[in-house]
């Protein structure tokens, strides 16, 4: 008679499973108890190898930086203004992919240094396009903070696709508001149509950018 030998719990496996948990329960649901189920260990196993949940977050945003990089692979002939546009929408699209996923990469730290080669690359490209590297450094975390609230706010109303939070039904909101009829029909604009809004934001920053160091 053989048994199944399971997978080795290692801190890949258990990131791995986190994820997938995720889109399910989200992550005020995301327990360590409730990972240990999934992979069918007790909760103290997980312990070996992260000491709390924030540190089991950081593995996740290292894990979803990782699968981001494997599927936008770097072109050496960016302009500055690509390599803002293409990253960008890349992070956004990467957030997207799991229930509170700009949530999970808000304030966590990477586990290693799997960021270093495209950071290396991108600050390479500004400053050869004339930024310093203090403003190259301005730029791409400026338009970063401003890809990780705006999926932040967007994930509030639209937690995953094909999904919409209740309390955003925009003619209920403009009933109620009808009183102020400029903040009524703001609505539209606000909570709707996410993919040209966050396109026309992220155009406006990267505009704003060669503006105030101008370069071109």
């Amino acid at each position: 008679m053989t048994t199944e030998r399971r997978a080795p719990l290692d801190r890949g496996r258990v990131a791995d499973t986190a994820l997938r948990l995720l889109n399910d329960v989200g992550l005020d649901g995301l327990t360590l108890r409730a990972i240990a189920r999934e992979l069918d260990v007790k909760a103290p196993a997980l312990y070996w190898h992260f000491k709390d949940k924030q540190a089991l977050l950081d593995e996740m945003a290292t894990e979803m930086y990782r699968r981001m990089i494997a599927g936008t692979p770097l072109d050496p002939d960016d302009t500055w203004r690509e390599r803002l546009l293409k990253s960008n929408r890349g992070l956004r699209a990467a957030l997207l992919g799991y229930r509170d996923g700009a949530k999970v990469f808000s304030g966590s730290r990477f586990t290693g240094i799997v960021h270093a080669e495209q950071m290396e690359d991108t600050l390479r490209v500004f400053t050869a396009a004339g930024f310093t590297l203090a403003q190259a450094v301005r730029a791409t975390s400026t338009t970063y903070f401003y890809t990780l609230g705006f999926v932040t706010e967007e994930q509030g109303v639209q937690p995953m696709a094909g999904e919409r939070r209740e309390g955003y039904d925009m003619a209920e909101r403009a009933r109620m508001m009808a009183d102020f009829p400029l903040s009524a029909r703001a609505g539209a604009e606000i909570f709707a149509d996410y993919e040209a809004h966050f396109e026309e934001g992220l155009a406006l920053v990267v505009a704003g950018i060669g503006t105030q160091y101008e370069i071109r």
